[in-house]
């Protein structure tokens, strides 16, 4: 066999070997790509996304795009040669499966924060919106969650209400922890608290709660760093009435990053006329209920997402603005927001025809 021939057969077995040894070794990598975007003034599955009641609504033309990611599974094995096929692709991104699922998180599990976290989205994007529209929103704070085997198991439940700490009065979620600390790990603490069961036969018959009770509780030591901090093991929130009924008809989604499309979709609804002028625009970003647009993960493949489905304008989160910046797709202007008052502004210069006015994402 000339050497020429027998060099080249040799090195074609060689990367056939390669190429069969790559789809055989599994690397600990993860893949996101561009997911479905979904207009929030429109229908999904047949159903308004949108469905509010109990108040004058308005029709919205245009979009108002949420954006959404495709990740692989949390059991997904990804080989080498897709790792490879991956990085080279332009619209899909590799990343460590620890990025996706921390601390060995199951596909179960992740579903489900993801799923508390789009339910969350929903409510501080209506309280968000009603704000906007100056309709006020009653608030109050309540037990989130408690934690297993602590002081506060069995004394205090999800959705009590506190009213009070030590006789401080309790005024926002985060001043829960704040009063707790006061004290050294190992003393004693008493909520005041409406029961949650009395909260919600409240709300039911449209009245004030007034049955309250004063809950002892002996604080214990935080596990977080070796601190010597108080802690009695709860997760404080707030929770809402709202004058109407809105309803966010969305399944298959999760995560917080729908938060201030809802929120603009809601003001749209609320609101005579169009805020979008007609034009196309999709976006992301967290909001908290103050209007808030905090970051969020996948920049670069919502990006893509929602050119491909037609959109011209992107309202992205500040501190997202120099990673979507550094590859934006053709025919695509990124708009920095930072709250919903940001996003109000742009969709008034973008319905104005004023684009030279908005504030555009850059790399720096």
């Amino acid at each position: 066999m000339p050497r020429r021939t027998a060099t080249m057969l040799a090195s074609t077995l060689m990367l056939i070997a390669l190429l069969c040894a790559g789809v055989f070794i599994n690397v600990p990598y993860s893949e996101m790509s561009p997911g479905p975007t979904v207009n929030t003034l429109g229908e999904h599955d047949g159903e308004p996304v949108l469905q509010i009641s109990g108040r004058k609504t308005y029709p919205a033309d245009g979009n108002l795009n949420m954006t959404t990611v495709r990740v692989t599974s949390a059991d997904y094995k990804m080989n080498l040669v897709e790792a490879v096929y991956g990085w080279l692709a332009h619209d899909n991104k590799v990343v460590p499966h620890d990025t996706l699922y921390p601390d060995g998180k199951t596909e179960e599990q992740s579903t489900q924060e993801n799923a508390e976290e789009f339910s969350q989205s929903q409510e501080t994007a209506k309280v968000a919106a009603l704000k906007e529209r100056n309709i006020p929103v009653k608030s109050w704070t309540i037990v989130s969650s408690v934690l297993k085997d602590s002081p506060a198991e069995g004394k205090l439940h999800a959705g009590d209400v506190i009213k009070a700490v030590d006789g401080t009065p309790v005024k926002a979620y985060d001043e829960v922890a704040k009063l707790v600390t006061k004290h050294k790990p190992g003393e004693k603490v008493v909520f005041t608290i409406v029961p949650a069961k009395e909260q919600a036969a409240a709300e039911k018959e449209k009245r004030t709660a007034t049955k309250t009770e004063n809950i002892t509780i002996t604080t214990t030591k935080s596990d977080d760093d070796g601190e010597e901090r108080a802690i009695v093991g709860i997760a404080a929130g707030t929770d809402h009435t709202f004058p109407f009924t809105i309803d966010i008809k969305l399944a298959d989604v999760g995560g917080p990053s729908a938060g201030l499309m809802f929120a603009l979709g809601i003001v749209d609804k609320l609101t005579p006329g169009d805020l979008t002028g007609g034009k196309f625009v999709a976006g992301t970003g967290t909001i908290d209920d103050n209007g808030k647009v905090g970051p969020i993960g996948g920049i670069e493949m919502k990006t893509v997402g929602a050119r491909a489905q037609g959109a011209e304008y992107f309202l992205t989160p500040k501190d997202n603005c120099a990673a979507a910046a550094r590859d934006i797709p053709d025919g695509l202007t990124l708009v920095k927001v930072d709250t919903l008052d940001d996003a109000m502004n742009a969709l008034k210069d973008i319905r104005g025809g004023n684009t030279d006015n908005l504030p555009q994402c850059t790399k720096s």
